[in-house]
């Protein structure tokens, strides 16, 4: 029987996109693969506190070591400490976040880099993290036996930017999980505006961590001139604090916007079929995405959506979304006005955003997922 360690850290660890997809992911895999032996890496974690396994043929394999030391001891000191010291002896590590640990000689290794944009949008990378990816992505992608690209955009940019050979490279869509689907029930709609502190606002979405790549700043400003007109509309970003947020906040002062932008910081996963549900569309006219979940989530609880014309954000989106140059302040103001008052342009946008987020599944994905595990082993 063959054995496949996955990093599960970022699954416990963090709240965002990269979170998301190890969780989703690795459950639609343990539903899917139940015939090898797969062992979970979670570092700084506690095993009494983790939760149950998903199958019994995947266990925990965790250690109180922080990410932070062993991030000093695998990537600042470059000390060769085999993450199989953890793991057990496997044949197979997926690194799922960016960086490859050391590992056994015999270890095959698989990597996910989940986008580019500390190289592509620097301005919009916390510094002393990008001076990090900087030093370790390269030499991981180059370590690594295999890599997963979130997109073809992010493949594109691991060939331009790293000359990373194009067949060591598989591109794998994040999917759509089954939760995601329109609620109309008036209970559970008031339940989370209530929770969040929405009252009877109609309300933007956005949904990503507050940082200067989403271009928040620029939905506030355009949200200020669609006000000064007359419309009554509300902003509000379900994401935690990530870095370099003062342009946001000084934006919100300047335009005179704090009392309709609501900053609802980190929303339960449970929570946000509700929240997409009852916004008036979803805004993600991004600098630079490896992916754009939020994007599909929207389109699968019948919400209009805008988003940039950039990156990978046009593979996501289809011809289900207004597609706008994030850059443009009045062409993004002009895509809010005619979502908002254009009642044929906003059926249409739901009814083809149905379909698009139907072509994206976490069984697929983890379909696929098995498909690389099965040919990386018979190597």
């Amino acid at each position: 029987m063959h054995r496949i360690a996955i990093d599960y850290t970022p699954a416990i660890e963090q709240s965002g996109g990269i979170g998301r997809y190890a969780r989703e992911l690795t459950a639609a895999l343990a539903a899917l693969d139940k015939d090898k032996a797969y062992r979970l890496f979670v570092a700084g974690a506690d095993s009494v506190a983790l939760p149950p396994a998903p199958s019994p043929n995947f266990l925990w394999r965790p250690t109180a070591i922080s990410p932070r030391w062993l991030a000093r001891i695998w990537h600042r000191a470059r000390l060769p400490l085999p993450v199989e010291l953890f793991t057990g002896k496997v044949d197979l590590y997926h690194a799922t976040d960016f960086v490859l640990p050391y590992t056994r000689p015999s270890t095959r290794t698989l990597l996910t880099v989940h986008d580019l944009s500390f190289v592509r949008v620097p301005e919009a990378a916390s510094p002393p993290l990008k001076a990090y990816l900087d030093a370790v992505v390269p030499r991981s992608v180059e370590r690594a036996d295999h890599v997963l690209a979130d997109s073809f955009a992010t493949k594109d940019d691991l060939v331009d930017l790293y000359k990373t050979p194009a067949d060591k490279i598989t591109v794998l869509y994040s999917g759509v999980d089954q939760r995601f689907r329109r609620v109309s029930q008036q209970s559970a709609l008031e339940s989370a505006r209530a929770k969040y502190g929405l009252a009877d606002f109609r309300y933007l979405l956005s949904v990503g961590t507050v940082q200067p790549r989403k271009n928040y700043s620029r939905v506030i400003r355009a949200l200020a001139e669609l006000r000064a007109s007359g419309l009554d509309l509300h902003y509000a970003i379900a994401g935690a604090k990530g870095w370099l947020e003062g342009e946001m906040q000084r934006t919100i002062a300047s335009s005179g916007m704090e009392d309709f932008v609501h900053l609802l910081g980190y929303v339960d996963d449970e929570d946000l079929p509700a929240l997409y549900s009852d916004s008036r569309m979803l805004l993600m006219p991004s600098l630079y995405e490896g992916f754009g979940l939020p994007i599909l989530e929207a389109m699968a609880c019948g919400v209009p959506v805008i988003t940039s014309k950039i990156s990978s954000l046009p593979e996501v989106a289809g011809d289900a979304a207004i597609l706008i140059d994030p850059a443009d302040t009045a062409e993004l103001r002009d895509a809010m006005l005619a979502v908002e008052t254009d009642t044929k342009l906003r059926e249409q946008l739901v009814q083809n955003g149905y379909g698009q987020a139907e072509k994206f599944s976490w069984q697929r994905s983890a379909a696929q997922l098995l498909s690389v595990y099965k040919s990386m082993l018979a190597d």
